[in-house]
């Protein structure tokens, strides 16, 4: 990486930093920030988070040491980070819609349309060379950029919040006054001195909406997530059985869960995506649990190609859709599905469909739906009812 040219001057570094971030929206980013590479602050945090195991199985978290919190290590010759946000919430989400029907999957909002890592690297990749273009016709050495998208041990949110892109909130998303928390983020690392951007007051004040919302209490204090009794944790990144204690917590949510960001305020007034490809596809939108526990491996790859879902591949999908089918209200459908996947299921899904069963055969003795006696729930649905009528 090259050194930084010594004829940079302060007006030059503005009038590019401003630059960047018209780039930045032209290229459907909606927010451009600049920050220094100082995160010092976060290594306690980062060693603390670790020590206690909230990492869970996700043991790439700790492979790098404090690299993360270190960007010229991962990256040698940075001295800033551009992060840059991109908005995600689809039109008609149907928050309240889903989550009132057990018998339809819940598939967070993010996950819905295509993979957002290749899509934003690529944009970023794309300002990266406009940056470089702009230093060619200076006749100026180039950025040495490097785009990372949720794909480097690197801490995206800390970065994000000292560019300005917004404060870190107590269910430790990044928050924006004009955005909420449904945005992706991502960075380039580059040799540039350029001005860096004020961060935004913490705004969350004395709110816990997404503290005690949270269906496992995973939230564990403010700021601070047990990744292991997190719904997006437990069905997207263990690889295991999901423990049983929270299977009855997990509802309809099959794939992550978007709870903490559906209660808190500061999302009511969040702005609709701009990127059709980030609009639910139809497969995947308010499905019923028994179409989608009928894919087999060849159709589950075709529906979901393209799309983040597929990185927990076919099995994972069938334990945590046995899991939402068991949560279930009792059904006849949903009995004879699960006997019927039972007998060719590999041991991972043939254990939670046997806890599925338990379940459904249990509902029929009591005739009761758990779902009728989640009072968590129902207070969620009448938050998302009042407070994001568009999107419920």
């Amino acid at each position: 990486m090259t050194d930084t040219p010594a004829s940079f001057d302060a007006s030059l570094l503005n009038q590019l930093a401003r630059d960047i971030k018209l780039w930045g929206r032209e290229l459907g980013f909606a927010k451009v920030g600049i920050s220094d590479i100082d995160l010092a602050a976060e290594e306690p945090k980062l060693q603390q988070w670790l020590a206690n195991g909230y990492h869970g199985e996700m043991s790439y978290m700790a492979s790098h040491g404090m690299m993360r919190a270190r960007p010229d290590e991962l990256h040698p010759g940075t001295v800033r980070v551009i992060s840059a946000r991109m908005d995600y919430l689809p039109p008609d989400a149907g928050f309240a819609q889903n989550l009132k029907d057990p018998t339809k999957a819940y598939i967070s909002r993010y996950a819905g349309g295509r993979d957002y890592h290749k899509l934003m690297r690529n944009r970023l990749k794309q300002l990266g060379e406009r940056i470089n273009q702009a230093l060619a016709e200076l006749n100026l050495p180039d950025s040495g950029y490097r785009p990372f998208v949720d794909s480097a041990p690197i801490l995206e949110r800390p970065l994000a919040e000292k560019a300005g892109l917004g404060w870190t909130g107590k269910h430790s998303l990044i928050l924006a006054h004009d955005a909420g928390s449904w945005f992706f983020i991502g960075e380039l690392l580059i040799n540039l001195p350029l001005p860096v951007d004020v961060p935004v007051s913490e705004g969350c004040g004395n709110c816990v909406a997404c503290i005690t919302s949270c269906p496992t209490g995973a939230i564990v204090a403010p700021y601070v997530v047990d990744g292991r009794r997190c719904i997006s944790y437990l069905t997207i990144e263990l690889q295991g059985a999901i423990p049983l204690e929270f299977r009855p917590l997990l509802g309809n949510r099959i794939y992550g869960c978007d709870d903490c960001q559906l209660v808190c305020p500061v999302n009511r007034e969040a702005p609709l995506t701009a990127e059709p490809d980030f609009h639910i596809r139809a497969q995947l939108k308010q499905m019923p649990l028994l179409t989608l526990f009928s894919w087999d491996e060849a159709s589950f790859l075709q529906h979901t190609e393209g799309s983040a879902i597929r990185r927990i591949g076919h099995e994972r999908w069938l334990r945590n859709i046995a899991i939402a089918l068991g949560n279930a209200p009792y059904s006849e459908q949903i009995v004879a599905a699960l006997k019927q996947r039972q007998a060719t299921a590999s041991e991972l899904v043939a254990e939670h469909i046997a806890w599925a069963l338990t379940q459904q055969l249990q509902k029929q003795l009591i005739h009761a739906s758990a779902a009728s006696s989640d009072r968590k729930q129902q207070r969620l649905l009448r938050i998302i009812e009042k407070g994001l009528p568009r999107d419920a």
